[in-house]
């Protein structure tokens, strides 16, 4: 299977979604912070990117501009054809509506809804949505359409999210440390529920994290320190999510 993975990673191609030239200058005062300082990248159409790097490195700043909930300092963004950095208000939250899928640490999930409920609430602002039922389906809940998230253990909280992010059938796909609250078994379990996200509906999809064994399971791996890409590389052979170790 890892060779028919090595064989699929060569049919990604075309760029989503690229960056060029990236700062981030936080300032606190007297105090200048660079968060990102000159950070090129593209993410290829059905890639699966692991960012990798200590925090504080750029990371979730950088996937915050990629996902346009941030804007750059300097450089350029551009999904597709459009130019995020030119973009208003008003299509900043269009492109983030339409096209991204965003899944965190924590699972942002409204205690008062079922798991059915909670993505739901995603269905109903695009056009073309998933039916919920499919969604959670994917992500290997079916059988807990309606427990609330006080019944889900933190495994399936972080399920129902992932499984809300991608029913509106985003093109990207960014994931914030989305393993970071869970043990080891829990977490292979999530990110198996990414790599056959990745894998049926082709969506790109970029996970930060600082677990570099998560890095075999991707495309390519992206490693960040002090706000710059240090280094890009391939992975020839890729794992199974159920095969990381950590």
């Amino acid at each position: 299977m890892n060779d028919e993975r090595a064989s699929r990673g060569s049919q990604v191609q075309g760029v989503v979604l690229s960056a060029k030239g990236l700062t981030k200058v936080y300032r606190m005062g007297e105090v200048e912070v660079h968060a990102l300082r000159g950070v090129d990248i593209e993410l290829l159409a059905g890639e699966f990117v692991v960012l990798l790097g200590p925090s504080g490195s750029g990371k979730s700043t950088l996937l915050n501009i990629l996902g346009g909930l941030d804007l750059p300092s300097g450089g350029v963004v551009r999904f597709r054809d459009q130019d995020l950095t030119a973009a208003d208000d008003g299509e900043r939250t269009r492109y983030r509506r339409e096209n991204v899928g965003f899944v965190f640490q924590f699972y942002n999930l409204i205690p008062s809804l079922t798991a059915r409920e909670n993505v739901a609430l995603v269905t109903d602002i695009v056009s073309d949505p998933m039916r919920p039922e499919d969604a959670l389906d994917l992500v290997g809940l079916s059988a807990r359409l309606d427990h609330f998230p006080a019944q889900l253990s933190g495994g399936e909280q972080q399920r129902v999210a992932i499984a809300r992010a991608i029913a509106k059938r985003p093109t990207v796909l960014l994931c914030d440390e989305p393993t970071g609250a869970l043990d080891i078994e829990t977490g292979r379990v999530v990110l198996g529920a990414l790599e056959r996200i990745n894998l049926e509906l082709g969506t790109t999809t970029a996970v930060i994290t600082h677990n570099a064994a998560i890095a075999n399971m991707a495309h390519r791996v992206v490693v960040f320190a002090d706000g710059r890409v240090k280094e890009m590389r391939h992975n020839p052979a890729r794992m199974h999510a159920e095969e990381l170790e950590w």
